[in-house]
């Protein structure tokens, strides 16, 4: 009930400084314009209360809040909650059941409700939503599944069978929106969102931040790039509860507002999209007025192109709450990375260098540097489920590490032993009988080099791992196979460099305090140097500084700043390998620092007495 009681304390707001009577306004609200649905009853009753509360003293009639059914009905069929209004408004199925949805008036009773007669595609002027994040599918662990319930259906005591019944309904209702599974069903609630909403209507939802960034998230962002303009992103730059806008998620969220084009034919694309980090959570009404005031009212708001001099700061009083900033949306989806940040020159320079320029802090203009995805230099492994597991496409079982092993992995994390570039396998794989064929095929996708798809900055050192023979990489140090076996060392280096770790950065998901995550599919397109670019002379370069620090010892990230191993490497790097010079360096430094100071790095972990900048 929170967002409707704030839509309706706006729009009465507005209404009486327009000279309108707000108990005259009050029956039309309550009868007429708020719509309300959710699966818990208790939660319709309190949004009831709550927005009656705001005249007690005039009455109304029936309301359009509804408790919708969800799980096994009384006639043996399931439904699903609110996401049933997925279908079409002209199919009749949820008051063609014996328990259709129920209607909450006036004084708390119930009647039945005809809700999707009632609740028209494209008849709202906005959709204000909060929905739940669960993700598709069943969890495992180990290397078994657990098949003791449907991760998004489990709620209200839902029987086993009927969950699956009901992820089966779900399935069917979002053919050909921008719901994914992996995404989780926010994303059903945001096609919903979009088939409800009418044309100039503006659509505001509350997502997890992994929206911004997330390959699963991708269709949702090309709908808005295809279908709406107006876009703008707001994200916490904090650690904690404080980088969430919801009370009990405790993971990064963030608020996504726009308009719908007016006209279904127009598919002109959105051109900017306005990007907003706050660096704390609005403790309260008042102050969330206040922070969104200069937001919404703002004019001039710098671009990401422009160059590291930072965004266009949001003041409340002589406080800066934040910074804005503006980008290019993408036809295809791509991601909104400049989200939960504190400085956002370390975004300007993020984006340059995946835009192949160097442009540092302080440097009146940028240097050309050949960045690539990485499938155009090397391949990407294959799936951990698809080496080990329950799955038939699995040929392999995982035991203990072995100095004989066959078949050597570097499968789990261990921060304490992965403080050098070069890491020892801790698994051995196992052929499973009948499976000597596929373990042949998977075998051949081994490699030394590895990366690190969850990498949590707070407490790991390694970007890139490199082991000293090929071994297969497991769930969170899947392979990167090369042709060339020069551009291992080259890896290596690169991808433990401050410019390495940036782009590593740029292209994760930040949901978690100190966690960056990146998917096996994601791993395709992380930044890299283009190693093809280096001459002979240059990879020997590579090899060279590769062997020097091999067995130095780095610590994590969040301290790069201040690690002499860290910045010698840089300086090697930058100087040695790329041939730029000392006041590049300098900038790397400063850079460095910069990185090291946002939340999504630290993770609001102190640094170490003694831990001091090195340049």
């Amino acid at each position: 009930g929170a967002l409707l009681s704030a839509v309706y304390e706006q729009i009465a707001s507005r209404h009486e400084r327009a000279g309108g009577d707000a108990s005259v306004l009050h029956p039309v609200m309550m009868e007429e314009v708020l719509y309300g649905c959710d699966v818990m009853p208790s939660a319709i009753h309190i949004t009831g209360s709550t927005l009656s509360g705001m005249e007690p003293s005039v009455s109304f009639g029936n309301s359009r809040l509804y408790t919708m059914p969800y799980g096994r009905q009384a006639d043996g069929s399931v439904k699903i909650g609110s996401l049933e209004l997925l279908q079409s408004s002209t199919e009749l199925t949820l008051f063609n059941t014996s328990d259709p949805a129920l209607r909450t008036g006036s004084v708390g009773e119930e009647t039945a409700a005809q809700v999707n007669v009632d609740i028209h595609d494209g008849g709202f002027d906005l959709v204000i939503m909060n929905p739940p994040f669960t993700r598709a599918g069943s969890d495992w662990e180990g290397n078994e599944r657990q098949e003791d319930y449907v991760k998004q259906f489990r709620g209200l005591s839902t029987a086993l069978d009927a969950q699956k019944e009901m992820a089966k309904q779900l399935s069917q209702y979002t053919k050909g929106t921008c719901y994914h599974g992996y995404a989780g069903i926010a994303s059903g609630f945001a096609a919903l969102a979009h088939r409800k909403l009418k044309p100039g209507g503006v659509l505001a939802l509350v997502l997890p931040l992994s929206a911004a960034a997330g390959l699963s998230w991708q269709s949702f962002r090309e709908m808005l790039a295809r279908d709406y303009t107006d876009l703008m992103v707001v994200s916490i730059a904090a650690n904690g509860k404080d980088m969430s806008f919801s009370a009990d998620t405790g993971m990064a969220e963030c608020l996504v507002i726009a308009r719908k084009n007016l006209a279904k034919d127009d598919h002109s694309l959105l051109s900017r999209v306005h990007c907003t980090s706050l660096r704390r959570r609005p403790q309260g009404f008042a102050h969330a007025g206040a922070v969104a005031t200069p937001i919404i009212g703002a004019g001039y708001v710098r671009d990401i192109e422009r160059g590291p001099y930072g965004g266009t700061p949001v003041f409340v009083g002589n406080e800066i709450s934040g910074e804005m900033l503006r980008f290019d949306a993408g036809p295809n989806g791509e991601s909104w990375a400049a989200v939960r940040l504190i400085d956002y020159s370390t975004a300007q320079t993020a984006y340059s260098l995946v835009c192949s320029m160097l442009w540092l802090p302080a440097m009146p203009k940028p240097m050309d540097l050949k960045i690539v995805p990485l499938t155009e230099v090397g391949e990407r492994g294959i799936y951990d489920m698809n080496i080990v597991g329950k799955s038939p496409a699995a040929p392999f079982t995982k035991s203990h590490p072995s100095p004989t092993a066959t078949y050597p992995s570097l499968w789990n994390h261990d921060a304490k032993k992965e403080t050098r570039m070069v890491c020892a396998p801790d698994s051995q794989l196992q052929v499973r009988q009948g499976m000597e064929a596929r373990a042949a095929a998977v075998w051949a996708t081994a490699s030394r080099s590895h990366i690190n798809r969850d990498f949590t900055f707070g407490s790991q050192a390694l970007a890139v791992a490199f082991t000293e023979w090929e071994s297969i990489g497991g769930r969170v140090w899947p392979n990167v196979i090369f042709d060339d076996r020069r551009f291992d060392s080259a890896f290596a280096i690169w991808g433990n460099s401050t410019l390495g770790l940036l782009a590593y950065w740029w292209h994760s998901s930040r949901q978690q305090s100190s966690k960056a995550s990146i998917t096996i599919s994601a791993l395709s397109s992380l930044p890299v140097l283009d190693f093809r670019a280096l001459s002979d002379e240059q990879l020997d370069t590579a090899q060279a500084i590769f062997e020097e620090f091999r067995d130095k010892e780095l610590k994590p990230a969040y301290l790069a700043d201040a690690d002499p191993n860290r910045a010698l490497l840089d300086r090697r790097v930058v100087c040695g390998l790329l041939g730029f010079d000392e006041g590049v360096y300098q900038g790397v430094g400063r850079l460095s620092a910069k990185w090291c100071a946002e939340p999504s790095v630290h993770g609001g972990k102190a640094r170490p007495k003694g831990a001091a900048l090195v340049i």
